[in-house]
C-alpha cells in the first residue's frame, strides 16, 4: 500500500477502518522510505589525490553522506601514522558535515603489527566499521585446512573488536583468495559474532563469480552484513580471452533496481560505499597524481552517485 494510500484512510479513518491501523500503515511506509537512511559514503582511495581537507570538501560538493578512509599501505592515512593523521582525516570529514564512520585497511591479524593501534585510534574516534585485509590460499595446504586456521585468527580478532567496540567485516572479491567464493566467507565467521565480525557485501565481485547465484550468497552471509560496496561491471573479450571490465554504475552487469529491492526484501540496512575502479586517470587505482582533470573525475563521481540514488528510489 503506498503513502499516499495511508494518508487517505487516515482521513477516513472512523469510516473505513480503525484509526490504529491507518497510523500503523503511515508508518510502516515511512519505514520504508527511509530504509537506507546509512548513507552513501565515497571510498576514498579515489580522492587520494586530495588531503584531506580538500578530499571532505570535495565529498560534501559532490553530495555524498560521508567517506570510507583508507588506512593502509599508500592509503589516505598510513598505518604506521594512524595516531597522528587518522584524527585529522576524520575532523576534516566531520567538519563539514559529512560522517567518518568507516575505514578499509589492510588487517588479516590480530597480531598485526599495526592492528591494535589501528583499532583502538579508529574506535576512541567513534568509527564503527572497518574493512580487513585479503587473505591468501597457499598451494601447499588443502583448503578445509586453511579455512580452519583462518577462522581461529578472524576468533582473534573478533575478540579485539568486542574490546574496543568496532566491527570487523571481509570483503568478497573476485578472484582465487578467500571470499572469491562467498561460500568460504560463511564457514569463517558463521560461528563468530555478527556484532563484531561480517562480511563487506560486493555486489559486483559477487556476479562477477557467480552471475545469478549472488542471491544465495546475500541470503547466507545476511545475519552478518554490517557494510556493503557498490561497483559495477561487465565480461569483455580481450585478445587473451574474457576478464572482467569495471564500468561506471548502471553500465555493467549489475541489476541495481534488484540489488536495492533485494537488500530491502532481506531487512539489511547497512553503509554503502561507492568505488569507481574504472580508467578515472589514476583516481580509480588510489594515485597521488592524476591525468584528468580535476573537474572530470569529480564529474563522473557524481555521476555514479546520482545513478545510485536513482536505482535506490525505485525500491
Amino acid at each position: 500500500m503506498k503513502r499516499r494510500e495511508c494518508i487517505k484512510m487516515l482521513g477516513a479513518a472512523g469510516v473505513v477502518l480503525p484509526f490504529q491501523d491507518a497510523i500503523s500503515c503511515l508508518a510502516k511506509n515511512n519505514i520504508e522510505k527511509n530504509k537506507f537512511d546509512k548513507g552513501i559514503h565515497i571510498f576514498s582511495k579515489h580522492l587520494q589525490w586530495l588531503d584531506y581537507e580538500k578530499m571532505a570538501i570535495a565529498a560534501k560538493e559532490m553530495g555524498f553522506d560521508g567517506v570510507d578512509l583508507t588506512v593502509r599501505p599508500k592509503g589516505h592515512v598510513l598505518p604506521e601514522n594512524v595516531e597522528r593523521d587518522l584524527p585529522k582525516a576524520v575532523d576534516a570529514i566531520r567538519k563539514v558535515g559529512l560522517k567518518a564512520d568507516l575505514i578499509t585497511t589492510a588487517i588479516t591479524s590480530a597480531d598485526d603489527k599495526y592492528t591494535e593501534k589501528i583499532i583502538k585510534t579508529a574506535s576512541n574516534l567513534g568509527i564503527k566499521y572497518y574493512r580487513m585485509g585479503w587473505l591468501k590460499y597457499s598451494d601447499d595446504q588443502s583448503i578445509p585446512s586453511q579455512l580452519e586456521l583462518y577462522e581461529k585468527q578472524l576468533k582473534k580478532l573478533e575478540e579485539m573488536n568486542q574490546s574496543y567496540n568496532i566491527h570487523g567485516a571481509y570483503q568478497n572479491h573476485s578472484g582465487d583468495s578467500v571470499g572469491s567464493a562467498v561460500w568460504d566467507i560463511w564457514l569463517l565467521i558463521k560461528d563468530l559474532d555478527p556484532e563484531w565480525i561480517g562480511c563487506r557485501f560486493d555486489v559486483r565481485h559477487a556476479m562477477a563469480e557467480g552471475l545469478k547465484s549472488w542471491k544465495l550468497g546475500l541470503k547466507l552471509l545476511q545475519t552478518h552484513i554490517k557494510t556493503l560496496d557498490l561497483k559495477d561491471f561487465i565480461y569483455a573479450e580481450k585478445s587473451n580471452g574474457w576478464e572482467v571490465e569495471n564500468m561506471p554504475i548502471g553500465k555493467g552487469a549489475v541489476d541495481f533496481e534488484d540489488y536495492f529491492k533485494t537488500i530491502a526484501k532481506l531487512n539489511i540496512n547497512a553503509p554503502f560505499t561507492l568505488h569507481a575502479e574504472y580508467d578515472l586517470g589514476g583516481a580509480n587505482k588510489g594515485k597521488s597524481k592524476i591525468t584528468l582533470p580535476r573537474e572530470t573525475v569529480l564529474k563522473t563521481l557524481k555521476k555514479d552517485l546520482d545513478a545510485l540514488k536513482t536505482f535506490m528510489n525505485k525500491k
